[in-house]
């Protein structure tokens, strides 16, 4: 079986990323009527974090265990990927043992060096770079509320961080026009939006960068944001709330957005800085939904890169 690995979603095709998110709706439909789906038994999947996480860990560790195989979780201080011994090391070692790898990193380049040297698939759980599963939530939330996702109106406000960059290579492979509002100075990845753009040319979705919150808002399908301050900024967190403050979801943003707009948010949430109370908890919330649909995308994602489905 040819190894494949997760890392960023521009290295999948749009007809490869509608066949994950049609598989999430197939493995989610046999869950609801209690369907065993037990795909992959005997399978293990090493869980290297490096960062804390609810809805990464638990969704993996859950969806491993639903299809039939076993999840190990190795925290920070359990592995210390490049201190006890070098990455290249640490991924050759766990490749003996385990079926595939998911990790979760400060730096990308950890990602990518445990990639080269893992001779089994490897998935981003997240890096200050990327953050694809949290993108293929929301494609199938999307997806499931709105059917069609080509030619979706998709305004993300606010940093134009790891989950900014991923919404681009998604929309990209999708047909979804991404319009992505943030201070100055805050602007997603150049070459990430870059990829993105050459990428819609075969799907016709449309890539936008912009500063204006009301203009991306206005007559938008969904409205989506994250926090201000990521792990690993706490010092800039002061100046931040002053920079990002006309950046917030609040009523008055969800009232120029379409009657039937979608809010989302990819949690945790900072309730009173990036979102309102009154929206997070308002009738245009999917927050919650797009939080459940993590675990039926990974679960979709291990099935088919432990399986080797095309």
């Amino acid at each position: 079986m040819t190894k494949r690995d997760f890392i960023h979603l521009h290295d999948w095709s749009a007809a490869e990323t509608a066949a994950l998110l049609a598989e999430a709706a197939a493995l989610k439909a046999k869950q609801r009527a209690g369907i065993p789906h037990a795909l992959l038994p005997g399978k293990t999947l090493a869980m290297v974090f490096e960062k804390p996480s609810l809805r990464t860990r638990v969704t993996f560790e859950a969806g491993m265990t639903q299809l039939g195989g076993h999840a190990i979780y190795l925290a920070p201080w359990d592995i210390r990927l490049g201190e006890r011994e070098t990455v290249a090391d640490g991924a050759r070692n766990l490749s003996r043992w385990v079926h595939g790898i998911v990790a979760r990193t400060f730096k990308h380049q950890v990602l990518l060096e445990l990639a080269e040297h893992a001779s089994v698939p490897v998935i981003n759980g997240l890096t200050d770079l990327l953050h694809p599963c949290q993108i293929l939530a929301a494609l199938f939330t999307i997806q499931e509320k709105r059917g069609d996702l080509a030619g979706c109106r998709v305004a993300f406000i606010g940093d134009g961080n790891n989950v900014a960059n991923s919404w681009c290579a998604g929309a990209a492979k999708t047909g979804v026009h991404l319009t992505i509002t943030c201070p100055r100075g805050y602007e997603p990845d150049p070459s990430i939006v870059h990829q993105a753009r050459e990428d819609a040319k075969g799907t016709g979705a449309r890539i936008q960068v912009i500063h204006d919150p009301a203009a991306a808002a206005r007559g938008a399908d969904v409205l989506y944001t994250d926090v201000w301050t990521s792990m690993g900024q706490e010092e800039e967190r002061a100046k931040r709330l002053k920079v990002f403050q006309p950046f917030q979801v609040n009523r008055e943003l969800v009232e120029l957005a379409r009657p039937d707009v979608l809010v989302m948010h990819c949690l945790p949430a900072h309730r009173g800085e990036e979102i309102t109370d009154e929206v997070i908890e308002g009738p245009h919330s999917v927050i919650f939904e797009e939080a459940e649909n993590r675990l039926h995308v990974q679960k979709a994602l291990l099935v088919t890169l432990l399986t080797g489905r095309p």
